[in-house]
């Protein structure tokens, strides 16, 4: 009887436990069943709404930041349609001028690549040569190997000159518009920062005119306020990296035009003087 009893105490005190952890749960699922549904926010629609109630002075800043990120866009664009074609008839010049044995046939394929910078470096030496040599730049029939009058070259300073020239003209078609790039990666900022102090005065306002410093009344116009730091760090950030992107091209191509002058003096000198 005794254990009998024992046993029974024991089965009763392990169905109180049960019972009061399945009333737990029952609990708990029940408080996970009342607990609200996180919903989603649209975090565009929320920056568009705040674009759209800000103020007149919010709204020329954001158009101005608009201007400046999309004209670098379509700037950054050319350039690298630009270069492309550049570096094509780069090659195929290079080609053609090591392969000719006269400047008249290098003067003949000029026409097919003319995006190369090196064809306008070729080009002006080429009329500078035929101007000392007092001969028709069309019916000139320079060697690289040998000179028809070797002693007709006067000098090859002025050549020397009319390539330094050709080679300033040529480097500033190439850096055309990429300090545009330059400015809007160093102006965009400042000028979101001046939207955002303004929104940031005007919600300083509108605290001192309700008296109240609650999150419901301070938020809005701080969000509204650092749209313009967003829109100013959009339109920097690519610029950024296109104006570094394309500043080492043109170090490049400047290091090939420099190139291509001394191999043409070289030539010159070596066939016409």
């Amino acid at each position: 009887m005794v254990l009998s009893g024992i046993a029974l105490s024991q089965w009763r005190t392990s169905w109180c436990s049960e019972a009061s952890l399945r009333t737990l749960g029952y609990y708990g699922f029940a408080i996970l069943q009342l607990q609200p549904e996180p919903t989603e926010v649209g975090f565009s629609g929320d920056v568009i709404n705040l674009v759209l109630s800000s103020g007149s002075v919010s709204k020329v800043v954001l158009l101005i930041l608009l201007f400046f990120s999309i004209a670098s866009w379509g700037i950054a664009l050319q350039k690298l349609f630009q270069f492309r074609k550049i570096e094509k008839d780069t090659a195929k010049f290079r080609e053609a001028f090591r392969q000719s044995s006269k400047f008249s046939e290098v003067q003949a394929v000029c026409a097919t690549v003319d995006k190369s910078p090196l064809v306008g470096i070729f080009q002006t030496g080429y009329a500078e040569l035929n101007a000392q040599l007092h001969q028709p730049q069309h019916s000139s029939e320079t060697s690289h190997e040998e000179a028809e009058s070797p002693s007709l070259l006067k000098s090859l300073n002025p050549l020397d000159r009319a390539l330094i020239r050709a080679a300033a003209i040529e480097i500033n078609k190439i850096e055309h518009k990429i300090s545009f790039l330059a400015t809007t990666a160093s102006v965009t900022p400042f000028i979101g920062l001046f939207g955002t102090v303004w929104g940031i005065m005007g919600s300083f306002q509108g605290i001192a005119g309700t008296g109240s410093t609650s999150l419901g009344v301070v938020a809005p116009g701080i969000a509204e306020a650092l749209v313009a730091t967003a829109a100013g760090l959009f339109a920097a950030i690519p610029a950024v990296c296109f104006y570094n992107y394309f500043t080492n091209r043109v170090r490049i191509y400047v290091s090939l035009i420099d190139d291509f002058s001394l191999e043409f003096l070289n030539i010159s000198e070596r066939n016409f003087m």
